[in-house]
């Protein structure tokens, strides 16, 4: 009897993955490309959207290739990808532009939406913390700048449902937990806002058709079976977004468990039985995979991103002497500098802040450099610091009375066991590592089971697909150190936003 498959679509900033999983959530066969983002001007992020589509045939392509999978043996499919990234289509479903969730040009219009329904209102209806991250503002930004572009469009659509698009489903489709995103979704209701669309002037037909996760999209067509080698009319089914897909494929399906996703940006997520609104309004609260839930989110815009960054920048040498294992010798380097990296603070707002403090004019730095710094210290830094952020969204959710009593660790970042062991330490928390660290792409392959009807519900696909793999319990004699630098942490960023700093590098920066 031939074996059968699920494969789960990921569809990062910087990279789409593609892999095919087994029925018990066993990694069969795996692609991966990487890709990059463009950059117009300072704080400008764009992508091109044609060339990300044809990066995922090619990962398909390469997944059935790779152990002769036949196109005939994956009974379903299904995608996760980066959320509130805007793209535009015009009526003969040409891309016009796609703007990049990392992208900050509209921060005048954040001012236009809070003096039109209010900064609270729109996150009591949206469940978002007002910034220039989410869809309306850019929206707004290309109707006024780019007038001639947004006369073109027909479509206002996300990553996701241009790829479930391009294999053939008939009509754009996105999902509950990332329609959100368009600013224009009320999370509490599962509909689009019609007060924001009259407020805003924007027409529902601008924008895809909403269905739960797991939900049958359409079948592969048969351009698409030639390009890729999938079988034309396998099942496609909705997924869900990146970070909401890595949460869902490190078992958060319980009310309270939470999980820290760490890729390009990075996300702690709680799963909630209620419609939580965070007094404060700091962090998002969106739709579940599982529907009538929601999800509790503290954005990070640049996670492994950063280190990225600093791995190209910074660690030139070691990229051009090992590249093909520079992360392990990054890793090498972490694991010989002391916890707290002899006292260097590295503050990763590379892309902004966004939760749970919102302030896209933040900047990253490196505060402390002494001659008696080496780049093993700056690596180890730049894990502390991105790690730091994730303490701080923590901590804005465990003030808003929800208890954690383990970390589910998912995302490229899982890979590092010396930074696994760094996050342990710095939530002084176990973590949990998961058998594919991949989550997003399981979270993906999940929903294509239950679009089958393999399983009865997420809860199900989770319970066959998703495994733990190690433990990592807080080593207690690092939590003074890492407590003294999330304290200098905190006043560090005070210091440099009330001060003026922020603000006047953003103005030099225009």
């Amino acid at each position: 009897m031939d074996k059968k498959y699920l494969l789960g679509i990921d569809v990062g900033t910087t990279g789409a993955k593609v892999i095919a999983f087994d029925l018990k959530g066993g990694v069969v066969s795996s692609a991966y490309r990487e890709y990059a983002c463009i950059y117009p001007k300072t704080g400008w992020v764009e992508q091109d959207c044609g060339m990300l589509i044809e990066t995922v045939f090619d990962c398909c392509t390469n997944v059935i290739d790779g152990v002769k999978i036949q196109g005939k043996n994956i009974l379903s499919i299904s995608v996760s990808a980066q959320r509130s990234s805007t793209i535009l289509i015009d009526g003969d479903g040409r891309i016009l532009k796609m703007i990049s969730w990392l992208d900050n040009r509209a921060d005048k219009e954040v001012e236009e939406i809070e003096e039109k329904v209010g900064r609270e209102h729109f996150y009591d209806v949206t469940g978002l913390p007002l910034c220039a991250t989410w869809m309306l503002p850019k929206i707004l930004h290309t109707r006024k700048h780019e007038p001639e572009i947004f006369k073109k469009t027909n479509k206002i659509v996300q990553l996701q449902d241009v790829i479930l698009k391009a294999l053939g489903a008939e009509e754009y489709i996105s999902d509950e937990p990332e329609a959100c995103f368009f600013g224009v979704w009320d999370s509490r209701h599962f509909c689009y806002s019609e007060e924001f669309l009259r407020a805003f002037e924007l027409d529902e037909d601008l924008f895809p058709r909403i269905k739960r996760s797991g939900s049958i999209a359409g079948r592969v067509s048969l351009e698409t079976a030639h390009k890729t080698g999938l079988m034309a009319g396998t099942p496609i089914c909705v997924g869900i977004g990146d970070q909401n897909g890595a949460a869902l494929g490190a078992g958060i399906v319980e009310p309270g468990m939470v999980s820290v996703s760490i890729g390009t940006g990075g996300l702690a997520t709680f799963m909630l039985d209620t419609c939580y609104r965070d007094p404060k309004g700091q962090t998002m609260v969106t739709n579940h995979a599982v529907h009538g839930m929601w999800t509790f989110e503290g954005l990070q815009n640049a996670a492994a991103g950063a280190f990225r960054w600093f791995r190209d920048e910074i660690a030139a040498y070691e990229q051009f002497r090992d590249k093909d294992g520079v992360y392990d010798t990054l890793n090498r380097m972490i694991e010989n500098a002391p916890p707290g990296a002899k006292g260097l603070l590295m503050l990763p707002y590379f892309a902004g802040s966004a939760a749970p403090r919102w302030n896209s004019e933040a900047k990253g730095c490196f505060l402390g450099l002494t001659l008696g710094h080496d780049r093993g210290c700056m690596a180890r830094s730049c894990v502390e610091g991105i790690t730091l952020e994730q303490k701080d969204i923590m901590e804005s959710m465990a003030g808003s009375g929800l208890d954690i009593k383990c970390v589910r660790i998912v995302g490229g970042a899982a890979k590092s066991e010396v930074w696994n062991q760094i996050q342990a330490d710095i939530y002084q928390k176990p973590c949990e590592t998961l058998m594919v660290p991949d989550a997003a792409a399981l979270g993906a392959a999940v929903c294509a089971g239950v679009g089958v009807g393999l399983f009865e519900d997420v809860q199900e696909g989770v319970k066959n697909m998703v495994k733990v793999k190690k433990r990592y319990e807080p080593n207690p004699e690092n939590a003074g150190i890492y407590q003294s630098l999330y304290r200098l942490y905190r006043q560090a960023y005070d210091a440099l936003s009330e001060g003026g700093v922020f603000h006047g590098l953003q103005e030099l920066q225009r």
